[in-house]
């Protein structure tokens, strides 16, 4: 999205938002399983002038179409021009964690040869009054509990300098910016292990396990919240995700004290121009943390990625963390590439 807006959410008179109006729009309706295909060649062709270094699978936005706290019937828009392509999508999606905050995030695109004509204002106004009805249909539901702080949040490449003002026009302010690190394939230090761990690959009978200990280490990450077993489910399921790849550091008893999980898109290998592999999560349980671990775990992944001949590792850091995580990765040999930045809003 990359028009400048002053306009705020609006909504229709059943508290759903009222669908956009747009010259250039013959079409704006909330999305089906069928519209998977155009939606994903919105993003599809968006990435490519946005983050050409890679493109969102398919299977990413498939995949939300099977997780229980998304209903895109009436969290996704889609905009289709006159002769039916979809020319803008976007979706406002609440996280399904009342634990702490209630967290909508908002994502979208305008398909690049459209752009500057004022859609995706339309779009981001509809998707800001979206979230809004959500956040209302919680505190409805929940009459008389305790009130969760609410955050907006929005994500946008740092060289697309239109979404980032169209969210300050919505009154999103920048909180946190992220590097993604680049690691060309070359000799891995060695990290020696504490007494007492060891390093395995993972499998799949170690899937809940992992996934508690992801909760656990990303407790007091910035805009971090549980993760569902539902959603964990699809993410070391699907066919980008390599056990083989990925490690996990464990005590004697076999509790996970680290784990480095990595994925592998070959669609981003022509995008790149090489082959990479992405690591997606990193962590160390809160009460193992300034033991090691984090460059242990790491480095027996960056071997494995070697050895199955893959030219780079490349991850996302944010360059505020407290845990020191960007100077870890820097002394393993990451370099910093993109940026992009984390915009919220708090109603």
């Amino acid at each position: 999205m990359s028009e400048d807006s002053t306009a705020g959410p609006r909504s229709g008179a059943d508290g759903e938002p009222a669908l956009p109006q747009h010259p250039d729009v013959a079409l704006w309706r909330t999305a089906t399983r069928e519209d998977i295909d155009a939606i994903h060649g919105v993003f599809a062709a968006a990435d490519a002038v946005d983050h050409p270094s890679w493109i969102t699978p398919r299977e990413e936005v498939a995949d939300t179409f099977d997780l229980p706290h998304i209903d895109h019937a009436r969290d996704t828009l889609i905009g289709f021009s006159e002769d039916g392509r979809a020319i803008a999508a976007g979706s406002s999606l609440l996280h399904p964690s009342r634990s702490e905050k209630l967290s909508v995030h908002l994502a979208g695109s305008v398909h690049p040869a459209w752009r500057r004509r004022g859609i995706g204002r339309e779009l981001f106004t509809w998707q800001n009054a979206r979230a809004e009805r959500q956040v209302a249909e919680v505190a409805e539901a929940a009459a008389g509990a305790e009130t969760l702080p609410v955050e907006l949040k929005t994500y946008a490449e740092a060289v697309n300098v239109g979404h980032q003002a169209l969210a300050a026009a919505f009154g999103f302010t920048a909180e946190r910016w992220f590097a993604t690190m680049v690691r060309p394939r070359s000799e891995v230090p060695a990290v020696a292990a504490p007494q007492g761990v060891e390093v395995v690959a993972y499998t799949s009978d170690r899937q809940e396990d992992a996934r508690e200990a992801r909760n656990d280490a990303f407790r007091d990450h910035w805009g971090s919240l549980p993760s569902t077993p539902e959603g964990w489910a699809k993410f070391v399921g699907s066919e980008f995700f390599r056990g083989d790849l990925s490690r996990l550091v464990v005590d004697g008893e076999g509790r996970i004290l680290a784990f480095c999980l990595v994925t592998v898109n070959h669609d981003d290998w022509e995008a790149r121009g090489r082959s990479n592999a992405y690591i997606d999560v990193i962590g160390v349980v809160r009460d193992r943390r300034r033991q090691g671990l984090a460059p242990l775990v790491i480095a027996h992944a960056l071997q494995a990625i070697a050895d199955a001949d893959i030219d780079e590792a490349i991850l996302d850091v944010d360059t505020a963390s407290s845990t020191g995580a960007n100077t870890l990765y820097e002394g393993l040999g990451f370099v910093a590439e993109e940026r992009s930045v984390a915009l919220v809003r708090r109603p």
